[in-house]
């Protein structure tokens, strides 16, 4: 297995980059990694660790650069150079916690989709309270608008990917929609929801609510992706304004509430651990013929870690090319 990494993308690149691949290494020494970046910097992290090649480059594409033009102009930039191997053969898939518009575009138009799929859609695993299993959910902000029979697709893909990475027989497939009702919605929805109800490849489960998705109401979460990129965020910052709520809480209440605290030390933990979607690995942009994934850009070494995982696993599994065989053997010529 050959992982190309853009080692430069990110708010803490390339420290927790590389201590991520290195974290990585160890856990599988099989691996080759190549890491596109500035040589000396990227050595600093280094000690000789066979099976990491540094392939050096002193051009990067960065955050607030306009991801189309990046991707066209830089042609030298540590996450195009990383693409272009994987479009070569000489890598197997490519993962960056870089520019995410331009991590899309370098996945389109240089990796390139599979026949068949009209759009790729950006898919994450994201935390059910209470268990282990999670639920993928996507489009979560690859197409900003879409129509139904892009929907139906994210469903295939979804269901697709729950079953082969994550080992889910017959995925639930679910429709967010602002009721359970299949007369509810918009008319994207509604028209989903019917093609949706028709597709005898998947376990169509119906329309599911954003409030319930957290409970585990179905494997899969299917939406458009400016709905899915908005309800993301709003996890997100959930997520982050809870833990900074009980921290001010706490150390308003006085010595009572700093002994309680320091009492429900691990349960809190725990609180913030099952919250944290970073575990799953990264976002996969599905649909392309080899993986293309993206982390958050203030990631540490132990979600690089947990995305290099997530991208052997998909290897493992050879979830790709099996997709690739199944939509190119149904594509009309």
């Amino acid at each position: 297995m050959r992982i190309a990494v853009d080692a430069m993308g990110g708010d803490n690149a390339p420290k927790a980059i590389v201590e991520g691949v290195l974290l990585a290494h160890q856990e599988f020494p099989d691996i080759e990694f190549q890491l596109y970046g500035k040589e000396t910097e990227i050595r600093r992290y280094l000690n000789g660790e066979i099976n990491i090649r540094v392939i050096h480059t002193d051009e990067k594409i960065n955050s607030d650069d306009e991801p189309v033009k990046a991707i066209r102009r830089k042609k030298q930039a540590s996450m195009v150079l990383a693409a272009q191997a994987v479009k070569n053969g000489e890598a197997d898939a490519i993962f960056s916690a870089g520019n995410t518009g331009a991590l899309l575009a370098a996945g389109l138009f240089i990796v390139g989709r599979i026949k068949g799929i009209e759009r790729p859609g950006l898919l994450s695993t994201m935390p059910v309270i209470g268990s282990e299993t999670g639920f993928d959910m996507l489009d979560l902000g690859a197409n900003a608008e879409n129509k139904p029979e892009h929907l139906v697709q994210y469903g295939i893909l979804g269901s697709f990917y729950a079953a082969n990475v994550r080992g889910i027989t017959k995925p639930r497939v679910g429709l967010l929609n602002n009721g359970t009702e299949a007369s509810k919605g918009s008319e994207l929805t509604k028209k989903a929801f019917e093609l949706l109800s028709q597709e005898t490849s998947i376990h169509f489960v119906g329309n599911v609510e954003a409030r319930d998705i957290l409970t585990g109401v179905a494997d899969v979460v299917v939406t458009d992706g400016f709905t899915g990129n908005a309800v993301l965020k709003s996890i997100e910052g959930t997520a982050l304004n809870i833990v900074n709520l009980l921290k001010t809480s706490i150390l308003d209440s006085g010595v009572k509430g700093k002994i309680g605290a320091l009492l429900l030390k691990d349960a809190l933990k725990n609180l913030k651990n099952e919250m944290d979607y970073a575990k799953y690995g990264g976002a996969v942009l599905f649909g392309l013929k080899a993986p293309v994934v993206k982390t958050h850009g203030s990631t540490g070494p132990e979600a690089v870690a947990a995305t290099i995982r997530q991208i052997h696993t998909m290897l493992e599994t050879q979830v790709v090319d099996k997709l690739v065989k199944q939509f190119e053997e149904n594509s009309p010529e």
